[in-house]
């Protein structure tokens, strides 16, 4: 799965199971914090933030005249890539 941002960071896109689904409503931003003392996660010096999960919640479609489906995307610490979390 990727996800296409806006130039400011915003999601514009979303590629899913061979399709690109448009990001049609505004989204929702939050962040969550990992229990790193239960998964044990450790890092090196340096590495940054390692507790921080950042989750967004898009309404997407096909079409415009498809209907619109809510993906919620998660991207854990330290990772470059997108998570689909759940589609309703």
């Amino acid at each position: 799965m990727d996800v296409r941002f806006t130039a400011v960071g915003i999601p514009l896109a979303v590629r899913y199971d061979g399709r690109v689904w448009a990001v049609a409503a505004e989204p929702l931003h939050w962040f969550a914090r990992d229990s790193w003392w239960e998964t044990r996660r450790s890092a090196p010096v340096g590495v940054g933030n390692i507790v921080d999960i950042e989750f967004w919640r898009v309404q997407v479609k096909l079409s415009a005249n498809s209907a619109l489906r809510t993906f919620l995307l998660r991207r854990e610490p330290v990772a470059t890539q997108w998570l689909l979390e759940s589609i309703s």
